[in-house]
């Protein structure tokens, strides 16, 4: 059993070897066997399906050793990461069990911070739109005027004026509008939910027919392990296979 099993005990009383390197050269030897053994010639007698049986077998069981030295070897390490973990997770901690104060408390000034920076974002947002209405109305203001201003150059002087102003006032429209959208203190986010099912479904296969084809198999193999036999669009066939 992998529980009972001590790496020292890999190369025998009295031998000083390393585990790994013991098990390393006994599986080597294995697998050499096994390539002489699987040659692409199929089993012709019963004693040869024994030989390679017994040769499965002892590989099989030489991967239980390795998996068991494996654990032992990194046992000590989890034991290290865990403590780590368990150390650091009152502070910055973020799973299912719970959450650090490190996150607890930026998520309480965010809950606050949030509709604060929105609301400010909101009211420029709107003085930069009431500043860009402001000058389109003066530029159409200004070409009216340079329009009717023919043959008539003090007229025209006065529709300059009135076009250079508006111009300034373009130019203060898109400052306030850049600082309507820039260092808020808010990030833009995507959220996603369906809202009809069978379209969604037709988009998934439609943008990536292999990956949802290969969760369907996915979810069809798992019924088949729970015991279902039979499912519709999917063909449920019986193998047989060594082990």
């Amino acid at each position: 059993m992998i529980s009972e099993f001590n790496p020292a005990e890999i190369a025998g009383a009295g031998h000083n070897q390393d585990p790994f390197e013991a098990l390393k050269r006994e599986l080597d030897d294995l697998y050499d066997e096994a390539k002489n053994f699987c040659d692409g010639e199929p089993i012709g007698s019963e004693d040869m399906a024994e030989a390679i049986t017994e040769l499965h077998d002892r590989i099989h069981e030489c991967g239980t050793r390795a998996e068991a030295l494996r654990v032992a070897e990194k046992k000590p390490l989890d034991e290290k990461v865990a403590a780590i973990q368990a150390k650091f997770h009152p502070l910055i901690g973020n799973t299912k069990t719970g959450k650090g104060k490190v996150v607890l408390g930026k998520d309480a000034c965010q809950s606050l911070l949030t509709p604060w920076r929105k609301r400010v974002a909101d009211d420029k947002a709107a003085e930069a739109a009431a500043k860009a209405a402001e000058a389109a109305a003066a530029t159409k203001a200004a070409e009216e005027a340079i329009r009717s201003s023919s043959g008539n150059l003090g007229a025209r002087e006065y529709a300059e004026e009135l076009l250079a102003d508006a111009k300034k006032m373009e130019r203060g429209a898109k400052r306030a509008d850049k600082a309507a959208t820039t260092g808020t203190g808010l990030r833009t986010v995507w959220n996603v939910n369906i809202s009809d099912e069978t379209k969604a479904l037709d988009w998934a296969f439609e943008h990536a027919p292999g990956e949802f084809m290969a969760m369907a198999l996915s979810l069809a193999e798992e019924q088949v392990r729970k015991g279902v036999r039979s499912i519709e669009g999917f063909s449920i066939v019986e193998d047989k296979v060594a082990r």
